[in-house]
């Protein structure tokens, strides 16, 4: 983020994207689209985000491609974040690990979105692998959904709202570590105030910039002191600029620019 601007560029290749293109909905059309994408950001944007499911719905060929699109935009200097959101307990729990988070596997990323509402304990794999890795992990703690506030902000027993119960167990995580701690939290960009501590000593995710409505200049209003540590993350706002490789350039260099702009005079709180 130093290097290249803070900025997450999705990788979403839904139909209503693939015919704004003009493509068709089909393998194809996802590796061309996947591929260009990969062309235009990988060697500028600090994070590329591809949401697997658009890939899987293609079966193991939108697998393959998904596989290949990882290698690439890691060759090219990306950090390739998996929005996979997988969250189960024991074994199952390692296989995602070993799917996302293990060297040898062809899906290797260098992080991993995970769901930890069947308890945070249910994560242990996927964080131990993350640390033998190197990676990271990002776990959902308030998401731009409007539904998930029925779990989100449900208040635990001990009186903190059940997000905040995760993301005191990030902090945890987090602590000691220098500079950010590798295990992020997921806090969307549209909430308004978030109404939590974020001080988690790791990144903020923060989806739901363009398309859903929020805006680089909303961040400080949603993460306050925490700014700096966030992840912006923006996929039609870019991706609908193209099929040319120029334009959706231009697109992320305007969003990184309009980020550095709207947490320039932000406490550095890392």
């Amino acid at each position: 983020m130093d290097t290249r601007g803070p900025l997450c560029v999705g990788i979403d290749p839904h139909g209503s994207l693939l015919t704004a293109w003009g493509l068709g909905d089909d393998l194809a059309s996802l590796e061309r689209f996947t591929r260009t994408t990969v062309e235009a950001l990988a060697d500028r944007v600090a994070v590329l985000k591809p949401q697997s499911a658009f890939f899987e719905r293609f079966g193991s060929r939108g697998v393959a491609v998904l596989e290949k699109a990882v290698e690439e935009a890691r060759a090219a200097g990306a950090l390739v974040l998996m929005d996979a959101k997988r969250g189960d307990i024991g074994s199952t729990m390692e296989a995602y690990a070993q799917t996302y988070l293990d060297k040898d596997s062809p899906l290797f990323s260098d992080a991993v979105t995970v769901s930890p509402y069947l308890g945070f304990g249910s994560l242990r794999p996927a964080l131990d692998a993350a640390a033998v890795s190197g990676a990271g992990v990002f776990v959902l703690a308030l998401t731009s959904n409007p539904e998930g506030a029925e779990v989100q902000r449900v208040t635990a027993a001990d009186g903190r709202p059940l997000a905040q119960v995760m993301l005191d167990h990030i902090a945890a995580e987090n602590r000691g570590a220098p500079v950010l701690g590798s295990v992020g939290a997921v806090v969307g960009a549209t909430l308004g105030d978030a109404g939590v501590d974020l001080a988690v000593h790791g990144p903020l995710l923060a989806p739901g910039i363009g398309a859903q409505g929020a805006t680089p200049a909303d961040l400080p209003g949603v993460f306050g002191a925490a700014v700096g540590n966030v992840v912006p993350s923006v996929s039609r706002g870019v991706l609908r600029h193209g099929p040319g490789v120029a334009a959706l350039r231009e697109a992320a260099e305007r969003f990184t620019a309009e980020v550095r702009t709207a947490v320039a005079t932000a406490p550095d709180t890392r």
